[in-house]
């Protein structure tokens, strides 16, 4: 089953039924959300419209962390994801999405970047690591 934008099943503004006067179309579809988690790093390459690529991330473990304090960006590997307040089960699963607080080597970050659409991991420092 497939995700679907279409607005053929709601109703008129009178309350009565819509009839369906042509099929689905493929500008409609839609597809399900990748649910980005830590592991080796895995990517797929899905078509777009207007002939461009969409690179999603369905596993990776480093991420690319700003401090913003010194404006330096280092690649760093994700030790655990914290705290994901798009989704209580997000959370429970460890699944990354932009807003998600993950733990590095630097310390506490917050995800900027959309890794199911953007295909990258960028997030900025949020809080030093505790020794």
């Amino acid at each position: 089953m497939s995700v679907w934008h279409g607005d053929l099943h709601k109703r008129k503004p009178s309350g009565g039924k819509k009839r369906a006067y042509r099929g689905k179309r493929k500008f409609e579809q839609g597809n399900f959300p990748v649910e980005t988690v830590l592991g080796d790093p895995k990517r797929k390459i899905e078509d777009g419209r207007g002939r461009t690529a969409k690179i999603k991330v369905l596993s990776e473990k480093y991420a690319c962390v700003t401090d913003l304090t010194t404006g330096k960006t280092t690649k760093v590997e994700i030790l655990r994801v914290v705290k994901n307040p798009a989704n209580v089960d997000y959370d429970r699963r460890g699944v990354i999405t932009k807003g998600a607080i993950i733990e590095t080597s630097l310390g506490l970050a917050r995800v900027t970047s959309r890794p199911g659409q953007n295909g990258v991991i960028n997030a900025v420092l949020i809080g030093e690591k505790s020794s």
